[in-house]
């Protein structure tokens, strides 16, 4: 027998103490809650409750719900809100198929954007469950939980749509599975830092802009990376160990690196960098950030000046798959539980190894391969696609005294 119900909608100025004084009425009622819901925007509150019906006597049904009708219209003018009651029967909801977390990025993020993006959500039959705002700043982030929807197919048209927008869309499975994350690789040059250091080095040894030609190409996936790098590495002979101080002093972390390590550790995240760049230069960012797991090339030196190759095996495209298996291993987390993220047609196959493979302002090859991809320059927006919020991350900070931001 289908149950009688009320959706009690309240809204208007936040205060303590409006969801207490609602439930104190509803208590002495014969209902029981069904659902609930609040959101705060701007110091103004909507509380929709819905609740059902549980008297024994289904002639007395209309007449308890008038009563609790009138109560609850009393409540709301003595907090001086408005108040919306809607009756009903409560059916049992199917469970749609594929729930899912969309992410929408953008800064700005326009209603142009929104407007495209929910379009194309309810042009593929989904509906929109939830929305929420996990950041305002330096990137807007919004979440929706969208149930009804195949992943596949709503991600290739938001995929579209995001690309006419210019925004970002991560289209992800929800509940366990997304919560599940538990080790993160990344990428160092032009992901971790903000240059590539072999164009550092080459700076310092008068060959830049031959060295960023062949980068450019093996990053665009035009050029076997091994043999870019060796090509690369041949033009730095000469150069005297002492280098490597100098270029570490040079690099810039990408704004929101500390961040976004610093708040992953918190949740026990494992953490490891994989780099075509150089050992020389890569140790002094797990010392400085407490990466937990590394691999990059290293650059032979005798007797104190660079030979102009490298030693041992090179850390190419295939190594860094190999890498993040290999992490995974070290740490006891399955692949599934991995997060990748990376830039160049070198990070290709760990991306498509990992969990979540994301493209952090990459190029295009990258961007249609990856599950998700970031085109805004904050690393920390990656803690949104997460599920975590900025509030949460500025909550942390202030409790282990940490107030500065990096913006």
């Amino acid at each position: 027998m289908n149950q009688r119900t009320l959706l009690i909608t309240l809204t208007g100025p936040d205060r303590p103490g409006v969801t207490s004084r609602l439930f104190s009425v509803l208590a002495g009622f014969p209902v029981a809650v069904a659902d609930i819901e609040q959101v705060v925007i701007r110091g103004r509150l909507t509380l929709g409750v819905l609740v059902a019906h549980t008297g024994d006597a289904p002639t007395g049904t209309g007449q308890t719900l008038g009563a609790l009708w009138t109560a609850v219209e009393r409540v709301a003018e003595d907090l001086g809100m408005e108040v919306q009651l809607a009756t009903g029967s409560d059916t049992k909801e199917k469970r749609r198929r594929g729930r899912l977390h969309v992410s929408v990025l953008g800064a700005p993020l326009l209603p142009a954007a929104m407007a495209g993006i929910t379009g194309r959500i309810a042009a593929s039959g989904a509906n929109i469950d939830r929305i929420e705002r996990l950041s305002s700043y330096p990137v807007t982030c919004i979440e929706l939980a969208v149930s009804g929807a195949d992943p596949d197919a709503l991600r290739a048209e938001l995929a579209v749509e995001a690309h006419a927008q210019q925004v970002d869309v991560a289209v992800q499975r929800s509940g366990l599975y997304r919560r599940a994350k538990r080790l993160i690789v990344m990428d160092v040059d032009s992901t971790l830092i903000q240059a590539e250091v072999i164009e550092l080095l080459a700076a310092h040894a008068g060959c830049l802009d031959e060295v960023a030609k062949v980068t450019e190409e093996a990053m665009r996936g035009e050029l076997d990376f091994a043999e870019s790098l060796r090509r690369r590495v041949a033009l730095l002979e000469g150069l005297p160990e002492e280098i490597f101080t100098k270029v570490s002093k040079e690099i810039v972390l990408t704004p929101g690196a500390r961040t976004l390590v610093r708040t992953l550790k918190r949740l026990d995240y494992r953490f490891a960098i994989v780099s075509g760049g150089f050992t020389q230069l890569t140790d002094g960012l797990v010392s400085e950030l407490g990466i937990d797991y590394s691999a990059a090339n290293t650059l032979e030196v005798v007797d104190g000046v660079l030979t102009g190759r490298v030693v041992g095996e090179i850390v190419d495209r295939a190594g860094k798959a190999r890498a993040l298996e290999r992490f995974a291993r070290q740490a006891g987390i399955p692949l599934s539980q991995t997060v990748a993220i990376g830039d160049g047609a070198n990070d290709l196959d760990m991306i498509a190894a990992a969990g979540l493979g994301i493209a952090f302002n990459a190029k295009p090859v990258v961007r249609q391969a990856a599950d998700a991809a970031v085109s805004v320059p904050y690393l920390d927006s990656i803690l949104y696609l997460l599920g975590i919020s900025r509030a949460e991350v500025e909550a942390a900070d202030a409790e282990d005294g940490l107030v500065a931001r990096e913006y």
